[in-house]
């Protein structure tokens, strides 16, 4: 009999001891998800204050106010109005126009040179003709965003970079140069080169060549990516390093 009875308050110990522990889970669990509750609405309170039509009336007025007292600033202000629209309104796609893009590549070079005057040297050579190819957007601007952020900005004496982008049917070409300080190595594995390197393993499998070449006082860039047009489906290619040369 006591036997028995030391039994059932060991069990009825445990049960509490369960109960007990369930009760502290579910309070945990439910302040967690008023925290999670809270960092939510606090993330779009946030969002809503960078809506994009307030964004771009803000730009606005800032232009209206610049336009007589700093009309570079104005124009630099524009450029970048029209990068940021581009940027929220056409990119929500998974593919873009190849000729929108590269047009979107040259307002951000044009804008950067705003910074350096006569100093930058800058050589572009584009395609004449597209042939209604398209591209995932923001493919392209982070190799060049990388140019002006590691190379140009930090060369004191005559910075230059130069992009050549050429087509082969659908195959697009692009090699980016820029000058850097001499014995500095350039970091290749920030967030937005890997990221690309990503997207062209997620969205172009075996249909791209991405090389990165970091010489003494130059950083260079190769590119070689097939395409596919507007409307018609792109053909089943895979790429050998033997069958496709860089620029």
């Amino acid at each position: 009999m006591m036997g028995g009875l030391r039994g059932s308050i060991t069990i009825g110990g445990l049960a509490a001891a369960i109960k007990m522990m369930k009760y502290f889970y579910e309070k945990q669990q439910h302040a967690l998800l008023l925290e999670k509750e809270k960092s939510i609405a606090e993330l779009q309170s946030l969002k809503a204050q960078l809506h994009p039509h307030f964004l771009f009336n803000t730009l606005n007025n800032i232009y209206s106010h610049t336009q007589d007292t700093a009309p570079v600033a104005a124009d630099m202000i524009i450029a970048l109005s029209a990068l940021l629209r581009y940027i929220l309104y056409n990119c929500n796609t998974p593919v873009v126009k190849l000729e929108q893009e590269i047009k979107m590549i040259h307002e951000y070079i044009e804008l950067e040179k705003r910074r350096y005057g006569n100093e930058l040297e800058v050589s572009i050579q584009t395609p004449p003709n597209y042939s209604d190819l398209t591209i995932a957007p923001l493919l392209i601007l982070p190799f060049v965003e990388n140019c002006f952020k590691h190379g140009t900005s930090e060369v004191l004496e005559r910075p230059w970079m130069s992009m050549t982008i050429s087509l082969e049917g659908q195959i697009m070409q692009l090699k980016l140069i820029n000058g850097k300080v001499q014995n500095k190595s350039v970091q290749t594995g920030g967030i937005g080169i890997s990221n690309v390197r990503r997207r062209l393993e997620l969205l172009y499998p075996e249909k791209f060549i991405f090389d990165i070449i970091d010489e003494e006082d130059v950083y260079i860039v190769n590119l070689k990516i097939e395409l596919k047009p507007d409307t018609v489906p792109a053909q089943e290619t895979n790429f050998k390093d033997n069958e496709l040369t860089y620029i």
